[in-house]
């Protein structure tokens, strides 16, 4: 299931479990359980009025009670707690974890300080984007990073066959996949004040990419003031034995302002923030250069390339690329996957890959892929829904401003 699908599955999960008829039955959602991961959290999902779909290989949480539309505002106003311990995360150690890493990506992983991350791509040789994830140096000789759970196989298969080859060459790398531990997400304005009751650790010193291992209501945990939300927040590893404890415990010192979110509310919610879903905004065949993230390459990196497809994006750098990704307000029904994107005068320039109703703004945003030079925010395009052009405009992204904790 693609991303773009998620709010409009959830909008329709919504109006059908507000019929009594429909709410005992889920035929739907339960047809491949028996299929599907579980995450440590599941069954406390489902206590909590979880409604459970299957989304890349796991049984996951669309929803809660309240709406998605609801969920995304409580989010910017208060907070919200994910699971997200179907994504992997996964850790390189050795002295040569970073000139490893960096043949696979565009960051400049050599020159993070410890203790600080970045988004980066994993590129192929074409230039294309295998995957997106955030990277971690802990240390100079250990590498945290999280990749998504729809591109796990892919990304394992990629990175153990680039590792062997590295190793056979006398490198010294090593990896664990951290399959022990669980992941979550506590988002929103009050993230920071509820997690500071659960560690003795100054949060407040803590800013947007940095990353600390440290003890949360008694448990070891991975943490990363980061997110996909474009609030302040942070990624929480903690070993699946305490996941539930430790959920319950962010819950219960919110005085009930934090509340359990879905997949739903987190896509309305990254979309709003601008930021790219890989399977719908990034693919194989988009580079990070087309896809807007070319700050994301390290400026060694494009003096001195190294990593797979590097050619390729160099050259568009300098160049420039032929399609460029855009955020997008449009009339008439909201814009979905593959919607077409016409000119004025009824060119295709493009087409949609994420859309749909802003709960926060009340109205549609979208992004999409045109041509260069129908890039440039104001310009007045039509995108087709249902064979009907409807009018829209390019704009610049995040729609929502992003509320990032950064040192001033």
């Amino acid at each position: 299931m693609r991303g773009g699908g998620l709010w409009q599955l959830g909008q329709s999960l919504s109006r059908r479990l507000s019929h009594p008829a429909h709410r005992p039955k889920h035929r739907f959602l339960n047809a491949a359980a028996g299929e599907l991961k579980k995450t440590a959290l599941h069954d406390f999902h489902v206590e909590n009025g979880g409604k459970m779909v299957p989304f890349a290989g796991w049984s996951m949480p669309i929803q809660y009670k309240d709406s998605i539309m609801d969920s995304t505002v409580n989010c910017r106003e208060n907070g919200s707690l994910f699971d997200v311990s179907h994504m992997c995360g996964l850790s390189l150690t050795g002295k040569d974890s970073a000139t490893f890493l960096e043949r696979l990506v565009v960051a400049d992983v050599a020159g993070l300080r410890p203790g600080t991350g970045t988004l980066t791509v994993f590129t192929n040789e074409r230039g294309g984007a295998i995957d997106d994830s955030v990277v971690t140096k802990v240390s100079d000789d250990h590498i945290y990073l999280v990749v998504n759970a729809g591109c796990r196989d892919k990304d394992l298969a990629h990175i153990g066959e680039h590792l062997e080859a590295f190793k056979a060459k006398g490198g010294d790398v090593s990896w664990h996949i951290h399959d022990e531990r669980s992941l979550l997400a506590l988002q929103g304005p009050l993230s920071a004040p509820v997690l500071q009751h659960l560690t003795k650790d100054d949060l407040s010193k803590m800013y947007f990419g940095e990353f600390k291992t440290l003890d949360i209501n008694g448990f070891k945990c991975f943490l990363t003031r980061t997110g996909y939300t474009g609030e302040d927040g942070f990624e929480i590893s903690v070993p699946s034995e305490n996941a539930v404890d430790l959920t319950k415990a962010i819950l219960e010192n919110s005085g009930g302002k934090v509340r359990l979110t879905g997949l739903g509310a987190r896509d309305s919610l990254r979309l709003e923030a601008g930021l790219c879903l890989y399977g719908n905004d990034m693919e194989q065949h988009i580079t990070p250069v087309e896809a807007g993230l070319s700050w994301a390459i390290g400026k060694r990196r494009r003096a001195e390339g190294g990593f797979l497809g590097a050619e390729v994006i160099l050259k568009q750098l300098q160049e420039g690329p032929s399609i460029r990704r855009v955020g997008l307000f449009s009339s008439g029904p909201p814009p979905r996957s593959h919607s077409e994107i016409l000119s004025s005068s009824g060119e295709k320039l493009g087409e949609i890959t994420s859309g749909g109703f802003s709960p926060c703004l009340k109205k549609n945003i979208a992004m999409g892929y045109v041509k260069s030079g129908s890039h440039k925010p104001g310009t007045e395009v039509k995108v087709v829904i249902r064979g009907k052009p409807n009018d829209a405009v390019v704009t610049k992204m995040p729609f929502v401003p992003t509320r990032y904790y950064k040192s001033s």
